[in-house]
């Protein structure tokens, strides 16, 4: 007898992380929202997370900064690049970065295992992405001499009178509001495993944290269906964006294989997606989150009502975005509790008719291997 798998809701589970914040760890309220939020990762790879400390008016300053920056001729924003760094570092212009997926057979198995309506736009072409991004060191030095220089640089501040007396403000108090966040995030996360409570923390305590804001020009790119950013997973622990001024985020969660088009509440809250070190550390209990971001009818509606009601600013969308990462000496290898975990899963959802493909191993490595292994795949790396 075959069994009907269960629908899961196409609503991301809300996260409160102002329960965890305001009552002691082992309350019943704090454990059933630290459940509810592994949980959410282990069947989305994604969820909203609520935390009243954050402010709408610091994204608004932060994306108005953005948007001014990239809106700066190519020849100034070329100042900025360090492509001796990987890019880590400093602007990435357009046309730099490609997605991982249209050239890796493991992540072109789980596009063909989805069903035809509900694949990512097609990226078989192996174009690179027609986005900028900016990286941004939320960080703190580590204590010893890391083996990854490269991943631990120092900021490249840009230097437009225009943009430089706004930059480190704007930046450090919208990235610190995202860190907190997300910090919060890794201890909730933790307990709902059944570790304690500054296990991911811990380890991620002189991470090369960067606030990491995407720009697309969609006056050039702003056709519906172009693909700004193709189908694709983080190489972080954990990614976390604000409310992007434009929509066209697309998810895929784990265990429906359906596209969900990303809503984020106006008001304190966040998108929090798994990333690579996040499954790699669990054993595939989490699996890094795909997703896409393309113009669809939504972001089209979005781009001529801008139009009409702020003309004089520049018609880019900037993704509000930080990604956490472990420290890149961390040794990292999964925790042998959740990769049983992780096995029991797989098998309970082949049982359901869900067939997650051939069976990943995560083999030891320090945290900054695997970081410099994905660089090379999205050409960032030599």
């Amino acid at each position: 007898m075959s069994v009907v798998p269960q629908e899961i809701s196409m609503d991301l589970p809300v996260i409160d992380l102002d329960v965890y914040l305001n009552n002691p760890v082992d309350s019943p309220e704090v454990r059933a929202e630290c459940e509810k939020a592994a949980k959410a990762l282990i069947t989305y790879g994604a969820l909203v997370l609520h935390d009243s400390r954050v402010a709408e008016k610091d994204n608004e300053t932060f994306l108005d900064l953005l948007e001014d920056y990239f809106a700066q001729p190519e020849e100034d924003l070329r100042k900025d690049e360090r492509p001796e760094l990987s890019y880590q570092i400093g602007v990435t212009l357009e046309n730099t970065e490609k997605p991982k997926c249209a050239v890796d057979e493991p992540c072109l198995n789980v596009i063909q295992r989805l069903a035809p309506e509900e694949r990512p736009l097609d990226i078989s072409g192996h174009h690179p992405d027609p986005k900028c991004r900016f990286f941004w060191r939320m960080a703190e030095q580590p204590p010893y001499e890391t083996k990854f220089p490269g991943l631990n640089a120092d900021n490249v501040v840009p230097q437009a009178p225009h943009i430089k007396e706004r930059w480190n403000p704007a930046m450090q108090q919208w990235g610190t509001s995202m860190k907190s966040a997300v910090e919060g995030l890794t201890e909730m996360t933790a307990v709902g495993l059944g570790l304690p409570a500054g296990t991911f923390k811990d380890a991620g305590k002189y991470g090369p944290h960067l606030l990491a804001p995407t720009a697309s020009d969609l006056v050039k790119y702003g056709q519906k269906d172009t693909i700004l950013a193709g189908f694709h997973t983080d190489l972080n622990f954990l990614t976390i964006h604000g409310r992007s001024r434009y929509p066209g985020l697309h998810i895929w969660a784990r265990n429906t294989g359906k596209r969900i088009a990303v809503k984020i509440p106006a008001g304190n809250y966040l998108l929090v997606q798994a990333g690579k070190q996040l499954e790699h550390i669990t054993g595939g209990l989490i699996k890094a989150g795909f997703h896409e971001v393309v113009v669809n009818e939504r972001t089209v509606e979005v781009i001529e009502k801008r139009k009409q009601q702020f003309p004089d600013r520049p018609l880019i969308r900037i993704s509000s975005t930080f990604f956490w990462h472990l420290n890149s000496d961390h040794d990292l290898a999964p925790i042998p509790k959740l990769a049983e975990e992780a096995h029991r899963l797989r098998a309970e959802q082949f049982n359901l008719g869900r067939d997650e493909g051939e069976e990943k191993t995560y083999p030891p490595m320090k945290v900054g291997e695997l970081v410099q292994e994905e660089l090379k795949h999205i050409a960032l790396m030599a």
